[in-house]
């Protein structure tokens, strides 16, 4: 369990789930918003809710805003006070910031302010739509650096019933099978339900089922060339 303090400013829907979330995996969390009714709402989800304006200093101070190890910036439209609040917290020498940007000019000011972790929420959404309709056997993905991801893909037709060593992933395609998520009928309530399990890390003997979902690491575009050339 985290022993991690958590502040999140701004408490809409992109701050709520950050703050929930942290809450739930056993963080400290303290939400910060203007509106009572946000904060009525969320009181009872996490360690503490105060509702005030975080562009005040005094009133951030007053709620011993250092004691905190990260302050998460999530206010939404307002970018105006998302700067002010973000320089109030570099100026007071918060330990760590991340804040939100909506575009790359506002994530240019923000880094020439000196913040080193910003997320962009619509931005990453968009992507992960734009690469799921591109590649619709494509479950989830998670980018990496240096055009690296992980990615959860449906095992495509041309693989299945063949066995892990002679599809050759590593030499042939480049990349890592970590592992598969498969399903198995259970019964559940006198029911028979399909219900999908990691088979934790495969050997070369596995063999590849219609249903199968793969999760696998690699450069994105040897993903996408392996999709292209098993479906």
């Amino acid at each position: 369990m985290s022993t991690d303090k958590f502040a999140v400013i701004g408490i809409g829907h992109f701050g709520r789930a950050i703050a929930l979330s942290l809450s739930r995996k056993g963080a400290d969390v303290m939400a910060i918003d203007t509106s009572f009714e946000r904060i009525e709402q969320i009181s009872d989800e996490v360690s503490y809710a105060v509702t005030l304006d975080a562009t005040d200093k005094k009133a951030l101070l007053s709620q011993n805003i250092r004691s905190f190890d990260v302050v998460i910036v999530a206010i939404g439209s307002n970018f105006e006070q998302r700067l002010l609040c973000v320089a109030l917290l570099l100026d007071l020498g918060i330990k760590r910031i991340i804040c939100r940007s909506m575009g790359r000019n506002q994530r240019i000011i923000l880094e020439k302010m000196g913040v080193k972790e910003i997320l962009s929420p619509e931005d990453e959404v968009g992507t992960a739509l734009a690469r799921r309709l591109m590649n619709p056997s494509m479950i989830s993905f998670l980018e990496l650096t240096d055009d690296y991801c992980v990615t959860e893909i449906m095992a495509p037709k041309l693989i299945c019933g063949v066995s892990l060593g002679k599809i050759d992933l590593r030499d042939k395609y480049k990349l890592s099978l970590i592992t598969i998520k498969r399903y198995f009928t259970e019964k559940h309530k006198e029911a028979q339900m399909e219900v999908q399990h990691v088979i934790g890390v495969p050997d070369t003997k596995t063999i590849i089922e219609a249903k199968d979902t793969l999760i696998l690491f690699g450069r994105t575009r040897d993903i996408e060339k392996f999709v292209e050339i098993n479906s």
